[in-house]
């Protein structure tokens, strides 16, 4: 018998790792854009490649960091692997984009992806390990149990975001926001979804694919899921075309879109996305019910909430069918050693829309804030003269229209402009205007960019780590 070379795993890791990320991310429709939004071309997707020679991907991050600019980093270009999988075409035409289009599904560029994506998903998903245990003894009938336990939130209490929204000192600049952060998701809606109906399994097969038709309007493009959210955006004066505000995506909202992208993808996690799907379907009864009120509540009549009111509808019939007609024959079929499985996938979701839950919340909080921090910047600086945080600086010369893409810090840093003009941007709509002497504390994990509106525009960021020390 002739000698078989032993089989080694595909991984990368360390300098390697690194390199391919960084070659990845130099595609030219990834570099920086030159405008806070992308006018109609879903290619352009803002990878920021210069920052990422400089980050560590080998680390897997706890959840207290999932929120810090690398997680942000490997989020974004999780989106981007996945997408290249889909089709995407502009509203306006190919036109004039034809190089864009290439470079987004070339051989190259996807095989590029593939080969950095199982590293971008331990980064990005390794923490959840931490975060469930579903071990012990599951049986058809404590999996009935289970699922009759879980809170599908019929409170009428608020939630983090809706506190956040109707709180807010500008509700319709949050809303938007808000809604801006599904883009992702219900653009391609059931995309993710798509992927574990190809093959062959049976009658469940068959029960999934139903759902997927519900989602596409059953071949009408004019009741299609995602042609009811793009009129949502359009009604409160948001533009419809994929990832024009990929810069105001948080990272968490990418975290939980890549979450069904990264069951979906790697079919051993199947049944993880048969019990996400499951609990998606039967929570989203009681989500697109607040929704709908709550849109009402800050745009009135002028907001089309059909997407949501639609969903009331259609997700407690999905419910009913991701339990009895795709969760219960395979367990039946395939034997209650998938059960942890399924109770993984659900028990991972609901940690993620906590994640989420809250990252939006502190980021409308931060938008808010902006003329109080920006208010900060004396005491701080002034903190930082008389030595109270020894705070490694950055000095940097910036001419006009220089546009620093949106990012985050993994510690508080304190702006401070010495001379020219800045637009320092906190979120969608959300602006300060920083001249000579001015600045903003900048909190820690919080999206921003800047513009630099004069000749030219002299600053520093001072990474102070907590700002509240500057002021003790």
């Amino acid at each position: 018998m002739s000698h078989v070379p032993q089989h080694v795993p595909f991984q990368l890791a360390g300098a390697e790792l690194r390199d391919a990320i960084v070659q990845y991310a130099t595609n030219p429709v990834f570099l920086d854009n030159e405008d806070w939004e992308n006018h109609d071309n879903p290619y352009r997707r803002q990878l920021r490649p210069q920052v990422l020679p400089y980050l560590d991907f080998d680390r897997i991050p706890g959840r207290e960091n999932i929120l810090d600019y690398t997680s942000l980093a490997v989020q974004r270009m999780l989106t981007c692997v996945y997408e290249a999988d889909l089709v995407f075409f502009p509203k306006g035409g190919l036109q004039g984009k034809e190089d864009d289009f290439r470079a987004f599904y070339s051989p190259s560029n996807r095989a590029l992806g593939e080969r950095i994506r199982p590293a971008l998903e331990r980064y990005a998903f390794g923490f959840l390990d931490d975060e469930v245990e579903t071990s012990g003894k599951w049986t058809a009938a404590s999996l009935d149990s289970y699922l009759d336990s879980l809170d599908m939130g019929d409170s009428e209490e608020q939630t983090p975001t809706e506190a956040a929204i109707t709180g807010s000192s500008d509700p319709e600049r949050a809303a938007r926001m808000w809604l801006v952060q599904f883009a992702p998701d219900f653009l391609s809606e059931a995309s993710p979804m798509m992927r574990n109906v190809l093959g062959y399994y049976g009658k469940v097969q068959s029960e999934w694919f139903k759902v997927v038709i519900d989602e596409y309007g059953y071949g009408v493009h004019e009741t299609k899921h995602s042609t009811l959210f793009e009129r949502t955006l359009e009604s409160v004066g948001l533009e419809s075309d994929v990832h024009r505000y990929w810069q105001y995506y948080l990272n968490s909202s990418l975290l939980l879109n890549n979450y069904f992208h990264y069951l979906g993808k790697n079919h051993e996690l199947f049944f993880r996305y048969v019990g996400a799907l499951y609990y998606t379907e039967s929570s989203l009864v009681d989500f697109c019910r607040r929704a709908d009120r709550l849109l009402r509540g800050v745009f009135g009549d002028e907001v089309d909430t059909t997407y949501f009111t639609e969903h009331v509808h259609i997700d407690q019939h999905h419910g009913r069918m991701a339990r009895e007609k795709i969760i219960k024959p395979l367990v039946e079929a395939h034997g209650e050693g998938i059960i942890p499985e399924i109770v993984r996938g659900i028990e991972e979701y609901r940690v993620l829309l906590d994640i989420a839950d809250k990252d939006f919340s502190a980021q409308i909080a931060w938008m808010d804030d902006q003329p109080e921090l920006k208010k900060l910047h004396g005491p701080v600086f002034e903190g930082l003269k008389q030595g109270k945080v020894d705070a490694p600086v950055a000095h940097l010369v910036e001419p006009r229209g220089e546009l620093s893409n949106t990012h985050c810090h993994d510690g508080d840093e304190l702006c401070h402009i010495v001379s020219g003009t800045m637009r320092f941007e906190s979120g969608l709509g959300s602006s300060l205007t920083l001249e000579a002497g001015e600045g903003v504390v900048i909190k820690r994990n919080r999206l921003h960019g800047a513009n630099i509106e004069s000749d030219e525009c002299v600053y520093e960021i001072h990474s102070v780590g907590d700002y509240r020390k500057c002021l003790s």
